[in-house]
């Protein structure tokens, strides 16, 4: 089955590394014009000569997710180079990993403002567009651990939680307006972070991992690259998982 997003206009956050380069990478092949957005410009410029040497063409913007006016701007200036906003993808996060007792009031805000609050910043100013035309997709990259938990993680945890919260309130809002919203939770996939992670740990997680692997970029670029599509019309207000089988729902 060809899936094909030829003529959209995509917009990713935090495109530039792991699994947010992955589904830059995957949109691009299928044929979208993908806009995406850095707060490192050292990161931001090793990613654009990585996609310069593979030929993929990719327009890459300056902005803060966290900051409402920041990501107003953005989007105004992306639809304004490259045209109405189609497909955004809220994969922009962060982690800052310590007990609750431990967490001070700025880990737990950190958090928050990057991996939740970007998701209203993003789609707020996305979705008036959106319901104009009549067609649009939302996708909020969310984690295994928002399902199920992770000790030491109760910030990282509660903002991917929240992000599902969002996806389905906001699929019953814009479903009849040809929008819809759905969160894809990876599992552990083999990122750069996470293969820094020693490997006797590594290990460990794989143990836990019925596939016995980690997962793999591409595939979770896969997955949110058909979600993106005209054939996924029907699929709206869902937790997709992409985890090896670590955690069943």
């Amino acid at each position: 089955m060809e899936v094909t997003l030829k003529g959209k206009v995509a917009l990713v956050t935090g495109g530039t590394r792991g699994i947010g380069s992955a589904i830059v990478k995957q949109f691009a092949a299928s044929g979208a014009t993908v806009a995406t957005n850095y707060r490192n410009q050292e990161q931001a410029e090793k990613f654009q000569a990585e996609m310069k040497k593979a030929g993929v063409d990719i327009h890459i913007y300056q902005a803060d997710v966290s900051d409402f006016d920041a990501c107003k701007q953005l989007i105004e200036t992306v639809e304004k180079d490259l045209g109405p906003i189609d497909i955004l993808v809220n994969n922009a996060g962060v982690t800052q990993d310590t007990t609750l007792r431990k967490m001070t009031k700025d880990q737990w805000d950190t958090v928050m403002r990057i991996n939740l609050d970007s998701v209203y910043n993003m789609s707020r100013n996305v979705i008036e567009g959106m319901l104009e035309r009549g067609s649009g997709r939302i996708i909020n990259i969310s984690s295994i651990n928002g399902q199920k938990g992770q000790m030491g993680q109760s910030n990282y945890a509660a903002s991917k939680a929240g992000m599902h919260g969002f996806t389905m309130a906001l699929a019953q809002e814009v479903a009849r307006k040809g929008i819809t919203v759905n969160t894809v939770s990876p599992g552990y996939i083999g990122t750069d972070m996470v293969m820094a992670v020693p490997e006797e740990t590594r290990n460990k997680i794989i143990a836990q991992i019925p596939v016995s692997r980690l997962g793999k970029p591409e595939e979770v670029a896969d997955l949110v690259t058909f979600i993106a599509s005209d054939k996924a019309g029907f699929i709206t207000g869902a937790d997709i998982s992409a985890n090896g089988g670590q955690h069943m729902m």
